[in-house]
């Protein structure tokens, strides 16, 4: 198993977000972390990279308890973190950005290079000089996403990748997420959006109010509308 949390509990100063959340990810697999917006979603996340100080439950990634360690230590085990606000170096050039998140090859994780990112993302293969604060939303987010992946993690944590893209770029990246699992890549996204869930996720978990309503496949969740109607319909 890549990643497995139970009891996972946190707070932000006296308020208790998320409630005893568990989940299982096997090697390979995409899956999604669904929700309404303040449903926990980039709370979880944060946590998993101990972004959160004030958290409690057992996170093991890849045989590792990192429940309590610092977040640079996380990341040096090989899991990356896609942040929902993008947070690219807006002065530096789309070049100078990848090189920035370069981290030597790792044991059991794909290896990227800027040519093998440029093929994952056309658009960036046509801006390499280009400043990032100079760039469209989707850019700046497929960008992040190439960020990430020079630094050859082996599981990353997508937050509500496809949110506020226009419906082009929404599926080129659903593309690159099925050639990042391809390559071997573990990936987690959250997400409101159920049809992009849909064309790249194995299986997905629907959070509500800091606590886990559902678990199975996309199937499992089509056939349930209550399910559908109940923790996702706006």
């Amino acid at each position: 198993m890549k990643l497995e949390v139970h009891g996972l509990n946190a707070w932000y100063g006296r308020a208790h977000i998320l409630f005893d959340v568990h989940m299982r990810v096997a090697r390979g697999e995409v899956v999604a972390l669904l929700g309404r917006n303040g449903a926990g979603k980039s709370t979880t996340f944060a946590s998993l990279v101990g972004l959160v100080p004030a958290r409690r439950g057992d996170i093991v990634f890849d045989g590792h308890a990192v429940g309590a360690m610092k977040t640079h230590d996380v990341v040096r085990l090989g899991l990356g973190y896609v942040p929902e606000d993008r947070r690219i170096f807006t002065d530096l050039t789309v070049e100078e950005n990848l090189e920035v998140g370069r981290q030597p090859p790792r044991e059991g994780a794909p290896t990227w290079t800027p040519e093998m990112i440029y093929e994952l993302f056309p658009n960036l293969a046509s801006m390499r000089r280009r400043a990032g604060g100079h760039m469209s939303g989707g850019e700046q987010q497929m960008l992040t996403i190439a960020r990430t992946l020079m630094g050859n993690p082996s599981l990353v944590l997508l937050d509500e990748p496809s949110e506020g893209l226009a419906p082009k770029i929404v599926e080129q990246m659903a593309h690159a997420l099925i050639e990042m699992k391809r390559q071997g890549l573990t990936i987690i996204i959250s997400e409101q959006n159920l049809h992009f869930a849909r064309l790249i996720s194995d299986r997905a978990y629907i959070i509500e109010r800091g606590r886990v309503q559902f678990e199975g496949t996309l199937k499992e969740l089509d056939a349930n509308p209550e399910v559908r109607d109940a923790y996702l319909a706006v």
